[in-house]
């Protein structure tokens, strides 16, 4: 999985490829796994990094959306508790079950929440993961030992998934691969090709070299998440916005502030929206917020308010109440909600995805979440192959077993994330005394991942490394900072670059990571 091999093959190959896929976030590359699985020549080009946007910013959660449910979206709900089980078999190194708390401080809310998820569980059929069930005060304080006891009534607790977002998308680039198909990395895609008004490929330019190219495709697939708009307006200046984003924002916090294994739910904030405290990589993620934004970026960043709202909430459930000073990170996503009314309400904007066609043929998928990606990649590649007058293939992913499939995630330790490439590890780690232990006292990544992220998962920068090959930017963004010239020196090596190479990634990726510390 060389990089450079892989651009050398695109412009040594006059070849039409079946699927031309632009976007390596979650929807693209849970596309292009779609189409190589059927056996359709697949490539995918991304600007950046492989979930660079919106895909490694997630609540880290896998499921069916409680609040849909309060919103009378059942048929949503039901899709994604499916696609949640399916993903939970395919994926179990990665997707964990997830006991959740709702902490009742009303008479009425175990009641009526406690029928709300009984619903829940039954839509969830045999792909359930546990059952709901009311818990007095007593048992819901041994779950969350440090949830404000005052006024607590009880709880609910009932089950979803967890997981981890950059890693499984850097897995769908695996299991892409490991279907032959071909998906690059830092190669923005400035223009499409056309032939008598219709999309036959597109213009790119590698964003290492300056390098264009001009790639020729059977039908273009625009899964561009928050930059949906701007591809459609290469193919038709006047097509109409159709993206309306919304900043979701999360704070990090230190195990103390919830040190039990459960998380809490609460189900309705000032604003009406959904808070997590989710335990995660032995921190704590608190989110999230809906704040409306005029334009994407694929470097958003958290407005004081946002940060204010969640420590606010979280002072408001948790006994040791969090500061700015507690915060080891701070990041924002940006959802590439569908709006076509107008509506500037954004927490009421529907997350189902959108599947367009142009008169072009250009195909675009849009909006959805995490959980249903595969979902929205088989209705994807149906229509484009439709699109394309390509051999119609049935679907195989509902069983498709992700790169890394593990069973038993902790037989690879400590490199359970890994999954079935945990062993490679190891073989990195003892042969170079030394790597198998933590770069940093705060985190718990070694040189042997930072290696292997080069060799194996195509990271071409520190940034790549170190917030989403491994998650160190998110979990404490001052201690990744003083990782970056670790890493920069041993990924100097492994890519035979030069001293200023490392001098201007260390530079760039420590500017970029302040952006994440109050």
């Amino acid at each position: 999985m060389n990089r450079n091999d892989l651009v050398q093959q695109l412009k040594d190959d006059p070849e039409i490829w079946d699927f031309i896929i632009i976007g390596g976030g979650a929807t693209g590359l849970g596309t292009a796994v779609e189409a190589a699985s059927r056996g359709y020549r697949t490539l995918l080009l991304e600007q950046h990094d492989f979930a660079k946007g919106t895909s490694s910013r997630s609540t880290k959660l896998v499921h069916g959306g409680v609040r849909y449910l309060r919103q009378g979206n059942v048929a949503l709900v039901l899709e994604a508790l499916r696609e949640r089980g399916l993903l939970r078999k395919n994926a179990p190194h990665l997707v964990k079950n997830q006991s959740f708390i709702v902490p009742n401080y009303d008479w009425w809310e175990g009641p009526f929440y406690g029928i709300g998820l009984k619903i829940y569980d039954k839509l969830a059929g045999d792909l359930g993961l546990g059952p709901s069930k009311h818990l007095s005060k007593e048992e819901t304080l041994k779950y969350i030992p440090t949830l404000e006891p005052e006024d607590l009534n009880g709880g609910v607790i009932y089950h979803d998934a967890q997981f981890d977002d950059s890693r499984l998308a850097v897995n769908l680039m695996q299991t892409l691969f490991d279907h032959g198909g071909v998906g690059i990395n830092y190669m923005k895609v400035t223009g499409l090709l056309k032939a008598n008004g219709l999309v036959t490929g597109v213009k790119v330019e590698d964003q290492e070299d300056d390098n264009e190219l001009e790639i020729q495709g059977r039908v273009v697939v625009n899964a561009t998440g928050i930059f949906t708009d701007s591809i459609r307006k290469m193919d038709d200046p006047t097509n109409d916005q159709i993206i309306q984003p919304s900043q979701g924002v999360h704070i990090v916090l230190d195990k103390s502030f919830q040190p039990g294994e459960s998380a809490i739910m609460v189900p309705k904030t000032d604003d009406g929206r959904v808070l997590f405290a989710v335990p995660w990589h032995n921190r704590i993620i608190v989110g999230t917020t809906d704040t409306p934004l005029e334009e994407p970026s694929l470097e958003p960043r958290a407005q004081e308010e946002e940060i204010e709202f969640l420590l606010t909430h979280a002072a408001r459930y948790l006994t040791k109440d969090p500061g700015p000073e507690d915060v080891l990170s701070v990041f924002a996503g940006l959802r590439p909600l569908v709006s076509r009314g107008g509506s500037k309400d954004t927490s009421s904007i529907s997350r189902d995805h959108t599947l367009l066609i142009d008169p072009s043929g250009l195909v675009t998928i849009t909006g959805g979440k995490w959980t249903t990606y595969r979902k929205m990649a088989e209705d994807t590649v149906n229509e484009a192959a439709l699109v394309a007058g390509l051999d119609e293939r049935e679907s195989n992913t509902e069983n498709l077993r992700l790169h890394g499939w593990l069973k038993n995630s902790e037989a690879a330790e400590p490199f359970e994330m890994y999954g079935s490439d945990a062993l490679s590890l190891k073989k990195i780690a003892d042969q170079n005394p030394g790597w198998d232990q933590p770069i940093h006292e705060n985190l718990p990544y070694s040189p042997a991942e930072v290696v292997w992220a080069v060799r194996s998962e195509m990271a071409r920068t520190v940034e790549d490394v170190l917030a989403r090959r491994t998650r160190a930017l998110l979990l404490d963004a001052r201690a990744s900072i003083e990782m970056a010239d670790t890493v920069a020196e041993l990924m100097a090596a492994e890519l035979n670059t030069n001293g200023q190479w490392k001098k201007q990634q260390v530079e760039e990726y420590t500017e970029l990571a302040k952006g994440y510390l109050l």
